[in-house]
């Protein structure tokens, strides 16, 4: 039986991370980066894709531990056997790599003594590639192509290959541990120097509890959105400070469906809301890597600016499938690269003004060429935003005029003149940035609003709606007290709801993103509907949607794309920075600090 998604907890060294189960197994993981194959791919096959299983012996892929947590404030996971001879601990985690990655599984006696076992199934290419194993200084070696990985244990134990693993046997007494170190790097470099796992276990926590004291906030729901930040800081691959949408690819938006992507990239998408997430939070380091991130990927020709990026901010994500993958739960196909990458989106110039907007006003140290690059996107804009695109979802049906784009624009316009009146040496028209305001304005009123349902729709002309427009009142394009924006909350809460939740928008007929299919609701904007409620005056609704919403978290707090209330279970690519910067987000909105949109 395949585990949900929400049975995995994420381990990772803010380059790469790896997923492991409630059953002991880490069935994803690719290395040496989030962007690259996977060794580990069982979670979008099976076993013979790639799995590493660390359990007590007799037990089957179905049995699950008796508990887990993370270990205080940290990214190391500790998972509890309780059997009837004993009590053992698995410790997880992965320590901020020097070269190399390494992931490290300890096994500690608690009470008793506990048989153990370990199966490790090494599978490169996402599970299509068998390496060639053999000894070396009383390690395993595992080679393929580019791919070298080796594992050692401390003390070592008895092991052999079976069926194309690697097979370990022991057993542990209270007081006794054993420790797994497997270890990548390009098969044409000799092999990293050893580290010590206790040692890095040491400094892994160290280094994660230095970081969680950073955490400002103190609000009730301080455990929530220090989880949420430290699973947002898992998805940061470092060198460079982008942040990815998710570590997987695949996962599926509705069990059988098609509706599958690689979430392993950047999306400018995101940029603001995250940034906003960790400035209230107090990591505004981490926000001012964002922020130059986006600053190297977004540079050069402004017709050229994409919605998503590489972790470097490369440029070319070619989608394709990979057919010896059987998908999650049979959900086909299995796609690596995302050809969204060519969309035309024209919200994303608003989000990348907006963003750099609210990093100068939080006092990040300004980049010389950060205003000139808005404006040249703002020239850009300001001859676009009247044409149709595909929208902030990404749809793959046809270009449309979709009302949050041109919201979007209107914010590209109105925070170019709020940084003119804010930042009076700086050059720029003033004027000219607030006629193209205007106009967007009074167009997105004449032709994206339903008088007669009070409400905003989803593009010019249409009666369906979209849980982008409840963003409206956050980017302060009409004020929380208007009636169109009451309306337009009342009107998505009702016709989007998905059992108190909320889809994006209705994708029944398939007409709008030429899908076929359906899809759960959409945590992000149950999120956004939050701060809508708050925001309108319903605190008291609010703050019960944002209870219901933390409710959805796993064990380990974590949370996918979307949730199925129906079959009660998380869905889409997880975890999800998206949904966690919602939670955030709303977090922050609860506690009564930045309301000011």
């Amino acid at each position: 039986m395949t585990p949900r998604i929400e049975d995995y907890a994420i381990i990772g060294d803010l380059q790469t991370a790896a997923l492991v189960g409630r059953n002991g197994s880490v069935d994803w993981l690719c290395l040496p980066r989030f962007d690259s194959g996977a060794c580990f791919a069982a979670l979008l096959g099976d076993e013979d894709n790639g799995h590493w299983r660390i359990a007590p012996q007799g037990t089957d892929s179905t049995e699950t531990c008796t508990r887990r947590a993370y270990v205080e404030d940290s990214l190391v996971l500790e998972t509890y056997w309780e059997t009837r001879t004993g009590t053992v601990k698995v410790v997880d985690f992965m320590p901020q790599r020097d070269k190399a990655p390494d992931v490290m599984r300890i096994v500690e006696g608690v009470s008793g003594s506990v048989d153990m076992s370990s199966v490790l199934r090494l599978r490169f290419d996402f599970g299509s590639v068998v390496p060639w194993m053999r000894r070396s200084d009383g390690h395993r070696v595992a080679v393929a192509g580019p791919d070298s990985v080796w594992l050692r244990s401390e003390p070592p134990v008895k092991t052999w290959g079976q069926q194309f693993s690697t097979c370990s046997s022991f057993t542990v007494a209270e007081g006794e541990s054993v420790a797994f170190v497997l270890t990548w790097h390009p098969s044409h470099s000799p092999r990293p120097k050893l580290i010590d796992p206790h040692t890095s276990l040491k400094h892994t926590l160290t280094d994660w509890a230095k970081w969680s004291a950073r955490c400002t906030y103190h609000g009730r729901h301080r455990e929530a959105v220090l989880r949420s930040l430290i699973t947002l800081k898992a998805l940061t691959y470092a060198p460079t400070g982008g942040i990815v949408a998710a570590l997987t690819t695949s996962l599926p938006e509705e069990i059988g469906g098609v509706r599958n992507w690689d979430y392993r990239y950047c999306w400018l998408r995101d940029s603001t809301l995250t940034l906003g997430a960790m400035i209230s939070a107090g990591y505004v380091h981490e926000a001012a890597a964002w922020r130059d991130w986006l600053l190297r990927a977004v540079a050069g020709d402004p017709a050229d600016l994409q919605i998503m990026y590489g972790l470097a901010g490369e440029r070319r994500l070619p989608e394709s499938e990979l057919p010896w993958l059987s998908g999650y739960e049979n959900s086909l196909p299995v796609r690596t690269g995302n050809a969204a990458v060519r969309q035309l989106q024209l919200d994303v110039y608003g989000e990348v003004i907006d963003s750099l907007r609210v990093a100068r006003a939080a006092g990040l140290d300004d980049k010389p060429h950060a205003w000139n690059l808005q404006l040249s996107l703002l020239g850009f804009l300001e001859s676009s935003w009247r044409e149709p695109d595909e929208g902030l979802w990404e749809v793959r049906g046809e270009r449309r005029h979709f009302v949050h784009s041109k919201v979007m624009a209107w914010v590209a316009a109105d925070r170019a003149v709020r940084t003119l009146e804010e930042n009076p040496g700086l050059p720029g028209d003033a004027d000219r940035w607030r006629a193209m305001r205007d106009a967007v304005h009074a167009e997105v009123l004449e032709k994206g609003y339903d008088p007669v349902r009070n409400t905003f729709t989803q593009y010019y002309g249409s009666r369906e709606l979209d849980a982008s427009t409840l963003l409206i009142v956050r980017t302060g394009f009409l004020p929380p007290d208007d009636p169109r924006v009451i309306g337009t909350v009342d009107a998505v809460r009702e016709e989007l709801a998905h059992d108190g939740l909320i889809r994006r928008y209705s994708t029944e007929d398939g007409s709008v993103d030429g899908l076929p299919g359906n899809e759960g609701a959409f945590l992000a904007c149950s999120f956004w509907l939050v701060d809508a409620l708050l925001r309108t005056g319903r605190r008291d609704e609010a703050e019960a949607l944002f209870d219901r919403l933390l409710d959805l978290r796993n064990d380990v707090g974590l949370l996918a794309e979307e949730y199925d209330s129906a079959a009660g279970r998380q869905l889409g690519n997880y975890p999800q920075a998206f949904s966690h910067v919602g939670l955030v987000n709303s977090a922050v909105d609860l506690a009564g600090e930045d309301l000011a949109g």
